[in-house]
């Protein structure tokens, strides 16, 4: 749906070409650029996270070894195995351990939103800088431009709810609570001390960049509505006797 806008500039009535580069400063054109950054952010912020988990374990002649599990997008956390203690594993008492927990589909549900609405925000601004004049005589591209931005800010609304939910996931499968449901660190002799994980800060923020997304996009319908023709024709039909 990214290219529906761009796709209808193929039709003979869209060949006039008028680029106006004032319509970003317009609230229509601006909004999309800011649409435009934030998806970029949200997609690095999100898509672009590594870190790791560590553990200090002592068993059967390795004293203090941490041990790490690295861990990044899209977070299938239950391929992402512990480094053995030692090459002998503890006297044979060190089997792999695994993270737990697979939490791809939501990252690739919220990153690749962001991935489509970058596409849409190009497509879109083409048409605003370059077909300006046809998008505000045709009806059917505001139309279009308003059906998508109402889908685009509900996607946005449900995919941070979903990609926060896992996210809350994530730092429970790679923090201290992990300790205690490793089999080896119960050998005998063995004990695990949670050291540390990798700051989630980032992460936190691809959320806040998810709601900030969803009430701009819900701004930007709203924006649509006046900044065209379809709030006059709206008022006309309803002043109509």
């Amino acid at each position: 749906w990214c290219w529906c806008l761009l796709t209808a500039l193929v039709s003979p009535v869209m060949v006039g070409l008028r680029m106006d580069f004032s319509m970003l400063l317009e609230p229509l054109g601006f909004v999309k650029v800011l649409e435009w950054l934030l998806a970029i952010f949200a997609f690095a912020t999100c898509g672009g996270f590594q870190g790791e988990t560590a553990l200090l374990v002592s068993c059967e002649g390795v004293v203090n070894k941490t041990v790490t599990a690295a861990f990044a997008y899209p977070f299938r956390l239950n391929t992402v195995v512990f480094s053995a203690p030692d090459p002998k594993g503890c006297g044979g008492t060190w089997t792999d351990v695994y993270l737990t927990g697979d939490f791809s589909s939501s990252a690739h549900f919220f990153v690749t939103l962001a991935a489509l609405v970058f596409l849409y925000c190009i497509t879109a601004l083409v048409v605003y800088i370059g077909y300006n004049h046809v998008y505000q005589q045709n009806n059917k591209f505001p139309l279009t431009d308003l059906a998508i931005g109402g889908l685009i800010a509900f996607l946005w609304l449900v995919s941070t709810f979903v990609w926060a939910k896992a996210l809350a996931g994530i730092k429970v499968s790679t923090g201290a609570s992990i300790v205690p449901g490793i089999e080896s660190c119960k050998a005998p002799g063995t004990t695990c001390h949670f050291l540390s994980v990798t700051s989630m800060g980032i992460l936190n923020v691809s959320v806040v960049f998810g709601l900030v997304n969803t009430i701009l996009w819900a701004g930007n319908v709203w924006l649509v509505y006046k900044d065209t023709n379809l709030h006059s024709q709206w008022n006309r039909i309803s002043e109509s006797p």
